[in-house]
């Protein structure tokens, strides 16, 4: 038995431990809470999102159903509440689409009309309507890097003939649709096939969403001879294509969303958006003997990203602002449907989000960043990422401007509307993005689990301060 001096100072440190305690518990919330991300956790979503089980996670595909799925139960294991209009985690997004029943028709000019013949003359890229009419625009690309589209111009596009200016240039034109134009007529360098191709198929449509919300891209590719003609043609002619169409069944794509909520009323319009797109390109044209297109770096790594930041978050002490995690179905269709529903009927009003942090493609170092690093796109357009920077996150300035990443992925919808939306990524252009081979055997699950680990006090920091993200004057897209 301890003697009674002894019995007082035991009596005193408790009390001084219960005293401890209650400070601590009334520290605030942005005190470091030293999480740790752990790589079993990081390589168990991967083993799941990027397995053969799953077929690639194509948009709007049953597998991508499943996934939204798996990320709801994650997300309720970990404290989020459901954020769904339903009550759940999983938001099933229908879409309507249109099919052509007719071979499409382009004509151009007047007096006379010159008449181009679909499979012969141009076959289509991509297609949002049955038609698209306007005011021929004809550019240069080489020589007008940065041109003034003409609001509705079906844009005749001249892109350098060697296969790598042809593909930058072409994804350079890609910006003059969001520029204003209404369509894009790219010449092939080489002759088009004769053989007569299947008819297109016009992109599906949000339904219950109002027209002009989703971006148009129609891009059509001609022949060399029918790419002459219309270059011919006097600026302004008009250009018009027609096609007949029937409904098609309803299609539906696949979005999980969940939520935890601020304490702070003041913080109440300032809530955080922390996202990634959960599909991918599912079963496709086989590669070396492998028709799987797992996706594991694009995007489960960010998927991944996500839901450790959502644990993190989860665990640690209440947050002053309210928390959102959105991962967004269909955005390799080019189109963001998951993203674009989410911006038109978000769980919370879109103006009260006052950042968003797109996660795309974590899962290996890119070579143009130091070790470690991760990087931000638009990183000159508002001011978020130079204070997250200043907080300890070990984000850097994008070194792909050229690639325009800041517009190529889901955040862009948002960034749109105002929002001050941006891209975390450490994608450096490997030679796996698009293929079977991005699967789980060539990530780098050390840098992954760095990776998620340097932004999770960072990102606690901003759930918990003050600081409302701004546009840099001029910088809102």
């Amino acid at each position: 038995m301890p003697s009674s001096r002894v019995l007082s100072r035991i009596i005193v440190l408790f009390l001084g431990l219960i005293t401890l305690a209650h400070a601590q518990g009334s520290t605030p919330a942005s005190a470091p809470q030293n999480w740790t991300v752990h790589p079993e956790w990081v390589r168990a979503h991967e083993e799941f999102l990027a397995s053969d089980a799953l077929a690639g996670r194509g948009s709007g595909t049953r597998d991508e159903w499943i996934t939204a799925t798996y990320i709801g139960a994650e997300l309720r294991q970990f404290g989020v509440e459901p954020a769904a209009d339903d009550g759940s985690y999983v938001e099933k997004v229908e879409l309507e689409q249109e099919i052509l029943i007719s071979p499409p028709v382009l004509k151009a000019g007047a007096n006379p009309e010159t008449t181009f013949e679909f499979g012969k003359d141009f076959r289509v890229f991509r297609l949002s309507g049955k038609s698209f009419s306007g005011p021929l625009q004809k550019i240069d690309i080489e020589k007008q890097a940065t041109p003034e589209i003409k609001k509705g111009a079906a844009v005749l596009v001249t892109l350098p003939a060697d296969p790598a200016g042809h593909r930058a240039a072409f994804r350079q034109a890609l910006q003059f649709i969001r520029s204003g134009a209404a369509a894009l007529l790219i010449p092939e360098p080489a002759q088009i096939s004769t053989q007569a191709p299947e008819l297109p198929r016009l992109a599906p449509r949000l339904k219950g969403i109002p027209a002009g919300q989703e971006m148009e891209l129609n891009v059509l590719t001609l022949t060399a001879d029918a790419g002459n003609k219309l270059s011919s043609l006097p600026e302004g002619s008009t250009v018009n294509f027609v096609t007949a169409t029937k409904a098609a069944d309803p299609q539906f794509t696949y979005n999980a969303v969940g939520i935890i909520h601020g304490t702070d009323p003041a913080l109440k319009s300032q809530a955080i958006l922390l996202s990634a797109h959960l599909d991918h390109l599912g079963v496709g044209k086989p590669l070396n003997g492998d028709n799987i297109y797992n996706g594991a770096d694009d995007d489960a790594s960010g998927v991944t990203a996500v839901l450790e930041l959502a644990r993190a978050l989860a665990a640690g002490t209440k947050l002053r602002r309210t928390v959102l995690f959105a991962l967004f179905g269909s955005e390799e269709t080019g189109r963001g449907y998951g993203a674009v529903y989410f911006r038109e009927k978000p769980p919370i009003p879109l103006l009260d989000i006052a950042a968003n942090l797109e996660f795309e493609m974590i899962g290996r170092p890119d070579a143009k960043v130091q070790p470690g690093e991760l990087w931000l796109s638009g990183w000159e357009r508002p001011n978020l990422g130079p204070e997250l920077a200043s907080h300890g996150a070990r984000l850097v300035a994008d070194p792909h401007p050229e690639e325009n990443f800041f517009a190529r992925s889901d955040n862009y919808a948002l960034a749109l509307k105002g929002v001050v939306a941006q891209t975390v990524s450490s994608f450096g252009l490997h030679s796996d993005y698009h293929r079977p081979s991005d699967d789980i055997a060539h990530l780098d699950f050390a840098h992954m689990t760095a990776a998620i680990q340097s932004l999770v006090e960072p990102i606690r920091w901003l759930a918990n301060s003050d600081f409302k993200p701004q546009w840099r004057p001029g910088k809102q897209p």
